[in-house]
């Protein structure tokens, strides 16, 4: 059930975040990306080792999408600080993703072949789509979808790595369940 709950907060923070950015209401993605965050840290055995894990994926995507918008491969009409800085909105949906790579993302572990196609394929994707809804201009198509692509194609095996490292979903070995211990001592 914590899957399913999982992609669905995922889904809703996304889409809250493009249709934020495109409606210039680039507040609306950070607003359910807090919510997101705090069910899902709620949800964790270790909320602290999530927290690091968030962040690290927050400062991240923040250099991979403020290099893509300072190349002029990627721009954005809403949350900006800076133009070669990528929009707030986009680094919390940074932290939003992080959140699934300890629970819906987790079978991906360890597949480094599979998470990088995954990546390939995935990362344009959203970009596309995040186009097709009005909050980002791929500028330079060919040359944003095939960074996005390399870019992905590298990141998801090492984000994947680093949620292992920062697992705060991973149960923890001193926890034994009162049952289990029962029967150890019988």
């Amino acid at each position: 059930m914590l899957y399913i709950l999982n992609f669905i907060i995922f889904q809703v923070g996304w889409f809250s975040s493009v249709y934020g950015g495109a409606q210039q209401m680039p507040w609306l993605g950070p607003v359910a990306v807090s919510a997101a965050l705090l069910i899902h840290l709620r949800a964790a055995h270790r909320p602290q080792q999530e927290i690091v894990l968030v962040l690290s994926c927050a400062v991240i995507g923040a250099a991979f999408d403020s290099a893509l918008v300072a190349l002029g491969w990627v721009n954005y009409s809403s949350g900006i600080f800076s133009q070669s800085v990528a929009p707030y909105w986009i680094i919390t949906m940074w932290m939003l993703f992080a959140t699934t790579l300890n629970v819906s993302m987790r079978w991906l572990r360890n597949k480094d072949k599979l998470a990088a196609v995954f990546g390939f394929i995935g990362g344009p994707i959203t970009y596309l789509a995040g186009q097709k809804l009005g909050a980002i201009v791929l500028v330079d198509q060919i040359a944003a979808l095939l960074a996005l692509g390399v870019g992905w194609a590298i990141m998801m095996p090492i984000l994947l790595r680093l949620s292992e490292t920062f697992d705060g979903f991973a149960t923890p070995a001193n926890d034994v369940p009162a049952s289990a211990e029962v029967r150890k001592n019988v």
